[in-house]
This record gives structure tokens, C-alpha cells and sequence, in this order.
């Protein structure tokens, strides 16, 4: 755990934290797409981190402006100014994150990667080894298939802390899971690597707040079209059923294949994914809840429930809740994965790798109760 040392006079700049009795210095943090919901998310996390100081906030939109100017609820709490990619300043910054869309931040990733500086990326264009997997993911997301750093990928790890962390730990690139798939790998690891789980019987039904398509949203978020409308999209090949297949197959014993079909609701935020697959293996609900409970033991953001999932039992932090349960009349099994997908699914997560690759208490700055109601 990290607690401060106040300085005074000239020494308060000094900045020094201890962790376990070893003094370190703070670490300076860039974020590139300040101005968006996920830098947003990093700023108000890292305000209250005791190991990252805010070196610089870089946006393409409000450069020139107060982050409280464009966030009036930051005012008195950060007032630092948005800087354009041209005024970014490499000295002294011990890692940088990407709030950025696809494609909008890879070329500016290498000047990163050249310079030895860790970067966690919170779009698509890192979270794949191979160029083949990336090109399923773009086209599934429409768009072209370009990637401007394939020499890059084979380096890139992918940030689910609670499955790689030692990876992360030496990365000097991690992809940040997509908000759909870090709820559903999390809720399918377990009964994957048990061997609990049909192969070939997966179904994600997952369903979103409208803060997933971010602060720019489009016609069909538009408060009078979203106001009382639930809609599928992607239905079958959504783009972040690659890295779940992905991550799910590189731990199974066979090839698993799943269907899902996402849904936006008129939420502000959260995710709240159900997945149902056939048992191979019968239990009762108390030994599949020994199963999830006996993986995820340690791993303090992961909760294990018997009762329903609401949304706002995460909202504003970075936990995921499972339910793991058995269905008595059929036999069939359903998980339900609970995240909010601004936290846990984007600047929580983050953070939660930024702690692991800088050496820091992985809950540092993210224990908090959720906001409610």
C-alpha cells in the first residue's frame, strides 16, 4: 500500500512515496485524448493516485483550453491546459496512455515505443499480435485493414491484469481490453479452463450504456432516438469477439466458439453481460461458486456473487461481479459479468496495468465503492 509523505517548504515538490519501505519517486504520466471520456476517467483516477503525477494532457480538440474549462467539474481539482501532439515533451515521462480511437494514435505510438517509454493503448490497434488478427478486428469494425506499426504487434501485450500480469509487468506496450470483452473473458475463463463448459454452445448476450460510443456518439445515440430504444448491432461479429475468442482458445483444451450479440440501452454506463453454454460436467450452484471463487481468490477486483447483478453495483469503479450459476430445469449454465464499461472496461483497468508495469500496489488509486444510486 502507498501512503504520503508531506514535505515541507521546498521539499513538497519532491514528491516521495513509500512502497514497502522503499522510497521511490513519483512517475510522470502523459494522457494523449484528455479531452474524451476515457481521458477524463484517467485525470480523475491519477488525481488520487499516490504514484503518478499528470505531466501533460495532449487532445487534438480544446488544445489551448483549461481541462476544467472543458470539464467545468475539474475546476479547483485540475486546471492544467490541453496541448496538441506537436507539443508533446518525451523528457521525463515514465508512461504514457492512449485515449484515443482506433488508428488516431498508431504512428504517434512508435515515437513512444522508439524512445523506450511505456504506453498503454486503450484502442484496438495494440490488443493483437499478429496482423491477421487485426485485420479480423478492423473489418468486423468496417474499417480498412492498414495497420501504420506491424512490427509492433509481436511485442504488445494484452492488458487483462488478472490473467498476465506478469507480462504486463515487463510490457512496454499493452493493449487495454475492449470494454465487451474484458466482461466476457473474465466470466468465461474459469468454466473454460475447468472444462465446465460446451465448446461449441457459447452465447454472449451483452447489453451497453451509450457512454461506450464515447463523447462524439453519432445520430443513433441522440437523446430523442436512444431515449426508451434498446438495439442490437454487430450481431454475430462484433469486433471484440477476436480477442475474446483469442484469449479464451490460447487457455482451453479445444477451440471455442462463441456468438454474441451486443445491445445498446438507454444507459449512461455500465455493461452487464450473460453468457449460457451447455455443462459438460455436472454440479450444483455451490461447487460452480467454489470453482470461480478458488480461480479469482487474490484478485481484488473480481467479486464472486450468488444474487443478481445490477449495473450500479459497479458503477464508478473497477470491479467486475460474476454470478456463476446453474440453471435447475434445463441444465444450462449462465454467468453474468457486471462491469462499468468507463472504468473497468477503459481508464480502471489502465491503471490497474499502469500499477503492474510501474511496480506500484495494483489497487492503488481504485478502491472506491460504487456510486449509488
Amino acid at each position: 500500500m502507498f501512503y504520503s509523505i508531506q514535505y515541507h517548504d521546498s521539499l513538497v515538490q519532491q514528491n516521495i512515496i513509500n512502497v514497502n519501505s522503499n522510497e521511490v519517486c513519483m512517475k510522470n504520466a502523459l494522457i494523449v485524448g484528455a479531452t474524451g471520456f476515457g481521458g477524463l476517467g484517467l485525470i480523475e483516477i491519477l488525481l488520487r493516485h499516490n504514484g503518478f503525477r499528470i505531466k501533460q494532457l495532449i487532445a487534438r480538440k480544446d488544445t489551448g483550453k483549461k481541462i476544467s474549462e472543458v470539464f467545468p467539474h475539474m475546476e479547483g481539482f485540475c486546471d492544467m491546459y490541453v496541448q496538441s501532439t506537436e507539443e508533446i515533451d518525451y523528457n521525463d515521462i515514465d508512461i504514457a496512455f492512449f485515449s484515443t480511437p482506433d488508428k488516431a494514435g498508431m504512428q504517434l505510438i512508435q515515437s513512444f515505443y522508439q524512445r523506450n517509454i511505456p504506453v498503454i493503448d486503450f484502442s484496438g490497434d495494440f490488443r493483437f499480435n499478429t496482423i491477421n488478427d487485426y485485420n479480423i478486428y478492423a473489418k468486423n469494425k468496417g474499417m480498412n485493414t492498414e495497420h501504420a506499426a506491424p512490427d509492433i504487434l509481436p511485442h504488445a501485450v494484452y492488458g487483462l491484469p488478472e490473467k498476465y500480469a506478469e507480462k504486463i509487468k515487463k510490457a512496454t506496450i499493452v493493449g487495454n481490453p475492449g470494454c465487451f470483452a474484458i466482461a466476457m473473458i473474465l466470466g468465461l475463463l474459469p468454466a473454460v479452463e475447468e472444462g465446465i463448459i460446451d465448446s461449441e454452445t457459447i452465447i454472449c448476450d451483452g447489453k451497453t450504456g451509450v457512454s461506450g460510443a464515447g463523447k462524439n456518439p453519432g445520430e443513433a445515440n441522440f437523446y430523442p432516438q436512444r431515449y426508451e430504444d434498446v438495439n442490437t448491432y454487430r450481431e454475430g461479429y462484433h469486433q471484440h469477439i477476436v480477442e475474446v475468442e483469442n484469449i479464451v482458445n490460447a487457455h482451453a483444451k479445444k477451440k471455442h466458439t462463441i456468438f454474441f450479440v451486443p445491445q445498446i440501452v438507454p444507459l449512461n454506463r455500465g455493461i452487464l453481460v450473460t453468457i449460457y453454454a451447455d455443462a459438460i460436467v455436472t454440479m450444483d450452484n455451490e461447487k460452480l461458486y467454489d470453482v470461480y471463487a478458488r480461480y479469482y481468490k487474490g484478485k481484488p477486483f473480481i467479486h464472486i456473487t450468488q444474487r443478481s447483478c445490477h449495473t450500479t453495483d459497479v458503477r464508478g469503479t473497477n470491479l467486475c461481479l460474476i454470478r456463476p450459476a446453474i440453471d435447475k430445469r434445463t441444465g444450462k449454465l449462465f454467468i453474468t459479468s457486471v462491469i462499468d464499461n468507463l472504468v473497468k472496461g477503459q481508464s480502471g483497468n489502465a491503471v490497474q496495468n499502469a500499477n503492474i508495469m510501474m511496480g506500484f500496489d495494483e489497487t492503488e488509486g481504485l478502491m472506491v465503492p460504487a456510486f449509488y444510486p
